[in-house]
């Protein structure tokens, strides 16, 4: 079969039957266009689920605390208190496999530096935080192992928390009230945006975690 010729025929068709070539070719259209507009809201509803995933950190397990009644109440995970710090160190010092431990001790609380202050969620976690979570710094730097060891006050702030407090000011070195005990602000996360709870996860302040430890008892 010669093309030519078959090319000339089909294009006499089309021509004979304008309307109904244009429907066909819009149909086509719309059919290729909503495939491909499924395929990538599809994609994109993916990577989100998997970048909120990440966020959490890979390979995490969280370990709690049990449960305690009072009163004829249960308290839920956490509520009986009984992990301490020890608990961390001995994981970290004798299960196989493990490689990096934080011990996490969480409240809420006002900061504030200078004339301003800021209700936000205080982390106590170890220098191994930072690579549990994949969680970088846009600025600054961590606070290390030596500083959890000395109980300097340090701390990292989430974006939120720094534009609350310090506007537009850098925050590196700045000094941040935690109950009315000074910490040096070394570093500013990289911004998370919400959680999959819709929980804004750059409010927040992380410091050491047996100092908060400390802190929270006095």
């Amino acid at each position: 079969m010669r093309i030519a010729p078959t090319f000339n025929v089909a294009v006499r068709a089309l021509r004979r039957n304008k309307l109904r070539s244009v429907l066909t070719a819009l149909g086509i259209i719309i059919g290729v266009g909503a495939v491909i507009a499924m395929v990538g809201i599809g994609n994109g509803a993916k990577a989100q689920v998997e970048a909120q995933i990440a966020s959490l950190g890979q390979n995490v397990i969280l370990i709690f605390s049990g449960s305690t009644t009072s009163s004829g109440i249960r308290t839920g995970w956490g509520g009986a208190g009984t992990l301490k710090i020890e608990d961390a160190e001995a994981i970290r010092r004798e299960v196989p496999g493990v490689v990096g431990v934080s011990e996490e001790v969480v409240s809420t609380t006002q900061v504030a530096a200078g004339n301003q202050n800021w209700f936000t969620r205080i982390y106590g976690e170890s220098a191994d935080y930072f690579d549990i979570r994949q969680w970088p710094l846009a600025d600054g730097a961590p606070f290390t192992s030596q500083d959890v060891r000395s109980a300097n006050k340090v701390c990292v702030i989430g974006r939120t928390t720094a534009t609350q407090i310090y506007g537009n000011e850098n925050p590196i070195g700045q000094i941040l009230r935690i109950k009315e005990v000074p910490f040096t602000v070394t570093g500013v996360l990289m911004p998370k945006g919400l959680s999959t709870q819709g929980v804004d996860q750059d409010d927040i302040v992380i410091s050491a975690a047996q100092l908060f430890a400390i802190s929270m008892c006095k």
